[in-house]
């Protein structure tokens, strides 16, 4: 299970590069989506590092009682 968990953690860093490359192709166009695709990009790479930090406490913990 905690296989499964590391490949959707990267999943978390595709979807901010995706958002990031949109919002600056649409930089020129239409700004306010532009800046809400970058705003959502920085979001999801913060959400990406913690809950990989989460993660490695858990397996830690989970090491420690064994």
């Amino acid at each position: 299970m905690n296989k499964i968990w590391k490949f959707f953690q990267y999943g978390y860093l595709l979807i901010g590069i995706i958002c990031l490359i949109e919002g600056i192709v649409r930089l020129n166009e239409q700004r306010e989506r532009a800046y809400l695709f970058i705003g959502f990009s920085i979001f999801i790479t913060l959400v990406f590092f913690f809950k990989r930090s989460f993660r490695k406490k858990v397996l830690e913990r989970n090491n420690q009682k064994k």
